[in-house]
């Protein structure tokens, strides 16, 4: 089986598993990450296939809405990879990278480091940010029935994996503790170049987003 087809086969998969899924975290978050992976990777030499596979399967069972099971999502990526005979490498390479891709809050320490991690994880990173990172922060907000924001309560910077997992702080907050962050945690070339247009936006927004708080 050529790259074409098991790419094909991968995003059929993932398609069928994200159907219905929180707008955030559905099949077109995940083709947003994937297009922006092959962008990013035009110029890092890495392997194609690794960086195509982890980025469609990255977020096939995200913790968030498996009670923060962390383990969900790369057992069945594995499951799948290996149901259609992928080199054992490169299913060992693809789900460390699953497993090291997230945020999971600004004091956490990634295990382990490849390019192939660096290109996809910038991607998903950049999905987070910009227009469409605000519309998702809303969005998962709304699904978790969060609030927008409240003065009274404050960003957290400090909080470990754990706190940060259970956060239940309104979205405004979530701007601080993560997405205003990673603009300065990119790795790659392309990736710090794409976020400082998509941080700007942002800032732009929570200015203009204070404003009509205040009724100005």
């Amino acid at each position: 089986m050529d790259e074409t087809e098991i790419i094909t086969q991968t995003i059929s998969f993932v398609k069928h598993e994200l159907a219905g899924a929180e707008g955030g975290h559905d099949w077109w978050h995940i083709h947003r990450v994937w297009k922006t992976s092959l962008l990013i990777a035009q110029t890092e030499a890495a392997n194609s296939m690794v960086v195509q596979l982890a980025a469609l399967l990255h977020d096939i069972a995200d913790s968030k809405f498996h009670n923060g099971d962390e383990s969900v999502g790369p057992v069945k990526a594995e499951r799948f990879l290996k149901s259609i005979g992928i080199d054992p490498l490169i299913i060992k390479h693809v789900i460390n990278i699953i497993e090291n891709i997230s945020y999971k809050g600004g004091n956490f320490k990634q295990g382990f480091s490849s390019t192939e991690l660096d290109i996809v994880q910038d991607a998903d990173r950049l999905d987070a940010i910009g227009a469409i990172g605000i519309a998702r922060a809303f969005n998962y907000g709304g699904h978790m029935g969060r609030q927008l924001y409240d003065p009274e309560v404050t960003p957290d910077l400090s909080m470990n994996k754990e706190q940060y997992k259970n956060s239940t702080s309104p979205t405004i907050n979530h701007f601080y503790e993560k997405l205003l962050l990673l603009k300065d945690r990119m790795n790659t070339t392309t990736g710090k170049k794409l976020a400082e247009e998509r941080h700007e936006f942002m800032l732009s927004y929570l200015e203009q987003f204070y404003r009509e708080f205040e009724g100005q």
